[in-house]
């Protein structure tokens, strides 16, 4: 497909696009109604569209072509067809790093500003390295593997037999490129788990002691529970979502990862539970929370687009509701761990603040997992002990 083929298939699908669901979702009913796109047609149309979003509210004036030509000049280190058609001149300089293409696109496009690639600079944590944050979109965020206990070395020889390539990062952790096919070289899918790096790290928030009784009260697929489990096998586990499908998910998850005897149950806690879970009381709660999911973004660029300040207060607000609800069962001297994956300081630091001044907690340790330093995802995790 020629670049302005190329250009008129972006323009076409940016068109329908309605931002109701996530980007790839459409991207796959849309290929299947277009089958006259071949398999390299829909790679190169999906490679340029992400990148597209990935340059967020920059250069806002400019045409189509340009603002593409940006966007793969900034994401990439070879030229294409797309940069040699629109933009030539770029293609002598696409190997440099990305300060320097910034600092030639300052010149080229003297209102090019690189805070306006995520409008909501005045909404971010205090702990953000803004600058860093900004051109972390620029990079794609890498696939992450956990490993199980004992699994490591089969796991990498799997992947060495398969020619892929991955960085350890830990003795449990691996990083490949982002759209590695995993299940073609490891078909033994309870031996390993994708998560993201920033993830694994707040288990060590998590801090079980032996036999403890612990709630995921918003666990969706189950990531933080196969974490707490991982760590203390013993644990007591009471899995819970407002999704029956999503729990669904989970469950298999556990089948695989060998997980048993847990408690799971479909549960609104905007809502009063007192009648389901009266006589509960935990010795620790995840409240793995609801949020912007602005620490993910680079994986999912189109929502810098159609993100709204409203929508923010919709989640800190829903995220209280959710607090106010659980932290009844929550014994005295026992850890409420508050994590979200988003980068807004009011989601982070200051609901910390409105949660030990409404709850009587007090802040053992909070961090800002600072994933864009590392081509994964930004988390915020606290641990908060009940009085």
């Amino acid at each position: 497909m020629k670049a302005f083929h190329q250009l008129a298939t972006v323009e076409t699908i940016l068109n329908q696009f309605a931002f109701d669901q996530p980007l790839y979702r459409f991207l796959a009913t849309y290929y299947r109604q277009n089958k006259q796109m071949g398999s390299k047609d829909r790679r190169v149309a999906s490679h340029l569209i992400y990148n597209y979003f990935r340059l967020g509210k920059a250069l806002p004036n400019e045409t189509l072509a340009d603002r593409l030509s940006v966007a793969e000049f900034l994401c990439n280190t070879e030229t294409n067809s797309f940069i040699a058609y629109y933009k030539p001149e770029f293609e002598e300089f696409i190997h440099l790093g990305l300060d320097d293409k910034l600092e030639l696109l300052k010149n080229k496009f003297p209102d090019f500003n690189l805070s306006d690639v995520f409008p909501f600079n005045n909404k971010l944590d205090d702990a953000v390295d803004k600058q860093r944050f900004y051109k972390s979109f620029f990079v794609q965020p890498d696939l992450y593997i956990r490993m199980q206990r004992g699994k490591e070395k089969q796991i990498t020889n799997l992947l060495r037999s398969a020619s892929l390539v991955f960085d350890q990062v830990n003795d449990q952790t691996l990083a490949l490129p982002n759209g590695t096919k995993l299940d073609q070289a490891i078909t033994d899918q309870g031996i390993y788990e994708v998560q993201d790096v920033s993830s694994q790290k707040v288990g060590k928030f998590f801090k079980p002691n032996k036999w403890e009784k612990w709630w995921d009260c918003c666990a969706a697929s189950g990531g933080k529970s196969l974490l707490l489990h991982d760590e203390e096998p013993t644990v007591k586990l009471l899995v819970s979502d407002n999704r029956e499908s999503i729990l669904e998910n989970l469950r298999e998850r556990f089948f695989f990862a060998g997980i048993k005897g847990y408690q799971r149950k479909v549960l609104d806690l905007t809502q009063n539970q007192d009648l389901l879970l009266h006589d509960y009381e935990f010795d620790g709660v995840i409240l793995d929370a609801p949020c912007s999911g602005s620490g993910t973004w680079g994986r999912t660029p189109e929502m810098i687009t159609s993100f709204t300040e409203s929508k923010l207060k919709f989640y800190t607000e829903l995220q209280r509701k959710i607090a106010t609800n659980v932290l009844k069962y929550l014994k005295v001297g026992k850890p409420l761990i508050y994590i979200t994956c988003s980068v807004f300081k009011s989601e982070n630091e200051e609901q910390v603040t409105w949660l030990c001044n409404s709850f009587n907690l007090k802040v053992e340790e909070q961090k800002l997992i600072e994933g864009y330093q590392a081509k994964a995802d930004t988390l915020f995790v606290a641990r908060l002990i009940k009085q």
